[in-house]
């Protein structure tokens, strides 16, 4: 009878660790609440959720509702968060190399882009995880284009605007030291407001955010040139991360690796229509003539070559880079 109270004490005791044993990933985004990218987490969320039996499920802060970036990456050192899903260069104080695919000007086209990341996608996702990020998988953020209130054609028609430039990224600060501009530093969130105000009337951006975040109904113009290519990605701390049964670990890989092929194919096609989309929405096409373009080109070369000598990125991982696109280009 003693034995049996002690074996039914300490089952009380077991249950509600038992109980306890779910986890939760917090994971925080500047999408938008209601975007394709958000829906599709939380889809994922509730698939993961399903198959390991309610021991991991994901939450999701959308809207950067967590705050920017280095915010964010506090919060996850603390335990408070334990991923984001964010631009590459998010990603850059923990490795710089994260960031290559946003080199300026590097692009001309989409097939150009599909055949450097052939090579380089699981060199960013090595890279990321030897720095403490366990990743699923980059998702096309799009090209960004200057779109402004008025006319932008050459380097020194930007300089003449009141540009906007997002909080705490250093490699656009270094590009935009470059090219001789005076930014004006604010929070996203910021963005649609101080459009409105006047305190700025241009911005870099990808159509598809220029769309989502209403950006475009405050300017008029848009640049025909492709400044950077833009990519997201989901990272989850390891030391996180690394909590979770290997069993529970193989299945939010598997969830979040196959999802994040769709995200990354359907983040495309988004893309291509959001472009054709800003100019129906009434915001005229600007093209550079050739000289310009040349223009462009040579400040943007001088900022990828102050990028390698700030540490921002390396001169190996340039050179894969560079190499990727130039045999794509002699094909």
């Amino acid at each position: 009878m003693f034995r049996a109270l002690n074996m039914f004490a300490a089952l009380i005791l077991v249950l509600p660790l038992a109980a306890n044993a779910a986890t939760t990933l917090k994971i925080s985004t500047l999408y938008p609440d209601g975007t394709a990218v958000v829906k599709a987490l939380k889809s994922a969320g509730e698939t993961i959720e399903k198959e390991t039996d309610g021991r991991v499920s994901l939450k999701i802060y959308p809207g950067g509702v967590m705050g920017d970036d280095r915010a964010v990456q506090r919060k996850i050192r603390i335990g408070q968060l334990h991923g984001q899903m964010a631009q590459g260069g998010a990603f850059a104080r923990a490795w710089p190399d994260s960031q290559i695919l946003n080199m300026p000007l590097t692009f001309n086209n989409y097939e150009e882009v599909d055949a450097v990341r052939e090579q380089l996608d699981p060199v960013i996702e090595k890279g990321l995880d030897e720095h403490g990020w366990v990743t699923f998988g980059l998702v096309d953020g799009g090209f960004a284009y200057v779109m402004s209130a008025k006319p932008v054609k050459s380097v020194q028609d930007l300089r003449d605007q009141k540009l906007w430039l997002p909080a705490a990224d250093t490699a656009s600060a270094e590009a935009a030291k470059t090219l001789g501009l005076s930014p004006i530093v604010l929070n996203i969130g910021a963005v649609l407001t101080s459009l409105q105000t006047g305190a700025i009337n241009a911005f870099a951006a990808p159509p598809v955010a220029a769309l989502t975040l209403q950006w475009y109904s405050r300017v008029d113009y848009v640049t025909d040139l492709p400044l950077l290519y833009t990519y997201g990605v989901l990272a989850i701390d390891k030391r996180h991360f690394g909590k979770l049964s290997e069993a529970d670990q193989k299945v939010v890989h598997r969830v979040l690796d196959a999802r994040f092929d769709d995200i990354d194919r359907d983040s495309r096609e988004q893309n291509r229509a959001a472009f054709q989309a800003i100019q129906k929405q009434g915001l005229e096409m600007v093209t550079p003539n050739d000289e310009q373009r040349a223009e462009w080109k040579r400040y943007a070369d001088k900022a990828t070559a102050e990028l390698v000598r700030e540490g921002q990125i390396t001169q190996p991982m340039l050179d894969r880079l560079n190499q990727a696109l130039s045999d794509y280009r002699a094909r």
